[in-house]
C-alpha cells in the first residue's frame, strides 16, 4: 500500500522539527497511544491501543529513523504487530518552509497483513490517510500552541492531551465516507440525517 500526501504546519520549520523530534509530544498527540519511548538512538518503542473503523486492537511495534539532515527531512521504519495483524512501512518525511508556515510531505509503502488486511484495499486506504490526517492536525495544534506562546514564557512545557478516541474516530468515519461514497450521495446522506433529526425533534 502506497503512502503519501502533504500536510501544512501553522509555525516555522524549526518549531515543526522540534515537535516531530519529541516523544512526549508526539505520544500525547497520537489516538490511543500508550507508550512511546526512546529506546536507543533514533530509535524508540511504543504501544497503541486503537479502535478505528477496521483497525482495532492494541499493537507493539518498533520505530526507527535514518538518514536524518536536520532539520530538512528522515527516513521513519515502522515494524508493528498485534492480535489484528502486523504493519511495516517506509516513509520518506521532508519539511520546507512556506512564507510563515511549514509543508510537510511524507510519501512511501506500507505492507499489511493478517486480520486488518481482509478488510479492503480501498477501505484501508481511505482509513490509513484519515488516520494521518487526523493525527498531523493535532500535531499541528500542540506546536503552534507551544510556539505561540514562546514569547510569554519560553521556558514552559507544551501543554498536550491525548485525543478522544470517539471523536478522532468520529472524524475519522467522516473523512472515509467522503473518499468512499460519490459527493452527490454523500450529501444526500447529509439531508437524510438532518430531516431524521429534525423529525426526532418535532414529534
Amino acid at each position: 500500500m502506497k503512502i503519501s500526501g502533504e500536510y501544512t504546519f501553522d509555525a516555522d520549520p524549526e518549531a515543526v522539527w522540534k515537535g516531530l523530534m519529541d516523544p512526549e509530544v508526539l505520544a500525547a498527540t497520537m489516538p490511543g497511544c500508550e507508550k512511546l519511548e526512546l529506546v536507543g538512538e533514533n530509535q524508540y518503542e511504543g504501544e497503541l491501543n486503537i479502535k478505528i473503523g477496521p483497525v482495532q486492537g492494541k499493537f507493539r511495534g518498533r520505530i526507527e529513523l535514518e538518514n536524518i539532515e536536520a532539520p530538512n527531512s528522515y527516513d521513519l521504519k515502522v515494524d508493528g504487530q498485534g492480535a489484528q495483524g502486523f504493519v511495516k512501512a517506509t516513509v520518506h518525511v521532508a519539511i520546507e518552509a512556506v512564507e510563515d508556515k511549514t509543508r510537510m510531505t511524507y510519501e512511501g509503502d506500507s505492507q499489511v497483513g493478517g486480520r486488518i488486511a481482509s478488510v479492503g484495499q480501498r477501505l484501508m486506504d481511505s482509513s490509513a490517510k484519515a488516520i494521518i490526517r487526523q493525527s498531523l492536525a493535532g500535531l499541528n495544534e500542540v506546536i503552534s500552541g507551544a510556539s505561540a506562546g514562546e514569547g510569554d514564557d519560553a521556558e514552559a512545557p507544551a501543554q498536550v492531551a491525548a485525543p478522544s478516541q470517539a471523536a478522532f474516530a468520529a472524524n475519522i468515519a467522516k473523512e472515509v465516507a467522503r473518499d468512499l461514497v460519490p459527493k452527490p450521495v454523500w450529501i444526500a446522506l447529509l439531508v437524510l440525517v438532518a430531516l431524521v433529526i429534525t423529525y426526532l425533534i418535532m414529534r
